[in-house]
């Protein structure tokens, strides 16, 4: 069989999309390791500081439909568009204004609003562009551009407040956020002149009815129950990174390089363990293991007390736990068909959200007073860890990679 056609412009619109993608896991981030420096300089609790990333998921709870209704009913170009738009006008009002709690608490409110209409977007500019047996490939590629964002965030974050002020680091972040928005609106592109894809697949736009169809399939169902534990679990970790390795002597930069190194060796797992799973048409394989591989990560990460092997906890948790999110959500983009792709996305997502609040919060609640130890709340994610890992070894194989691969062969 002949292949269909596919473009090298492809390329192009990924490229188009990592600066803003990265932008906005930029300003999630952007408080989590000067957590303790912006309390002082605010003159606010830790907590309050911690609602700072924590907007972004309580936000996202309530964008979520509406950018997927967005995105696939008028394409992922608009949805990105309106995004990045969002994002640059806040970001600018929280860098120029940064003397005012209010107004930076505002504007964070702001970018989260806009975080949803890109992130929402990535299955669908892969399934627009992208044949697939390539769709996990650029999702990782996509998703890999927001891990450069909190990699920015936790290692040049302290850097630039020490060296220029909390001020101007917000007041730069603001320009790299109008910057990012410019250089998507100028290069991408809707539609490819014909369609990439050999499988055949009926695209329907967002309908609560497609809705409720995809939440009756039972491998759907499981998969968001997956999202819910493991992304709940990374968003708290990377919400509560200082405050978990400051009780062992570890200082604010030691701990942005720790989390820096996590979302490092997230983005090179990102990249590699999606090319994994399109080369040998597996999408169920390549959950299992990465979640298998990351729990020695995360008891290092609670227990070690030596900075080299927390290190070297963070490797090991990044690389496997954030590499799996590209391949769960074209997973899910696959088994939810023909559900649209940021429907799918979206749903999978708000799960990761709303238990990202939840254990968020819940990690503070569990705070040992005398030392201020998180350990106790570790342990427990350490523990959900295991019941999404047994819940991913549920999952039935897609039956589109499957497809894909038989197609190929003929």
């Amino acid at each position: 069989m002949e292949k269909p056609k596919v473009y090298r412009y492809r390329w192009v619109i990924l490229v188009s999309m990592i600066p803003i993608l990265a932008t906005t896991n930029l300003f999630w981030l952007t408080f989590a390791p000067i957590t303790r420096i912006a309390e002082d300089y605010y003159n606010v609790s830790s907590l309050s500081i911690a609602f700072l990333s924590i907007c972004f998921m309580v936000v996202y709870i309530i964008m979520t439909l509406p950018a997927s209704w967005l995105v696939d009913t008028y394409g992922f170009r608009i949805a990105v568009a309106v995004g990045a738009i969002i994002t640059a006008v806040f970001g600018l009002s929280r860098g120029y204004m940064s003397s005012s709690f209010t107004i930076v608490v505002i504007s964070q409110i702001g970018v989260a609003t806009g975080q949803p209409f890109l992130t929402n977007s990535i299955t669908k500019a892969a399934a627009r562009w992208f044949p697939v047996d390539e769709r996990a490939t650029a999702t990782g590629i996509a998703s890999m551009a927001t891990y450069i964002g909190m990699i920015i965030a936790l290692v040049l974050t302290p850097i630039l407040t020490d060296q220029y002020g909390l001020e101007s680091m917000l007041s730069i972040y603001g320009i790299v956020a109008l910057i990012s928005a410019c250089i998507f609106l100028i290069l991408s592109k809707e539609h490819p002149p014909t369609s990439p894809s050999i499988v055949e697949e009926t695209e329907q736009t967002f309908s609560f009815k497609g809705l409720q169809q995809m939440l009756h399939k039972r491998d759907f169902i499981v998969l968001m129950a997956c999202v819910f534990i493991v992304m709940g679990v990374f968003n708290a970790v990377m919400t509560w990174i200082e405050n978990i390795l400051s009780p062992r002597g570890i200082t604010p930069s030691q701990a942005g390089i720790a989390g820096g190194v996590l979302v490092i060796l997230g983005l090179v797992g990102a990249v590699i363990l999606p090319i994994i799973s399109d080369r040998i048409h597996q999408r169920r394989l390549l959950l299992i293991i990465p979640l298998i591989a990351s729990i020695p990560g995360f008891i290092g990460l609670t227990f070690f007390h030596q900075y080299s092997l927390i290190l070297l906890s963070c490797a090991f948790l990044g690389f496997f736990m954030m590499g799996v999110g590209p391949i769960a959500f074209q997973y899910g983009a696959e088994i939810a068909n023909p559900i649209p792709e940021g429907t799918s996305y979206g749903m999978l997502m708000l799960m990761g959200q709303i238990s990202g609040v939840i254990f968020t919060y819940s990690m503070d609640a569990f705070r040992v007073s005398s030392t201020d130890s998180l350990t106790p709340a570790m342990i427990i994610l350490i523990g959900l860890m295991l019941i999404g890992l047994f819940l991913t070894s549920k999952l039935n194989e897609s039956t589109m990679i499957l497809s894909s691969e038989h197609k190929e062969e003929m």
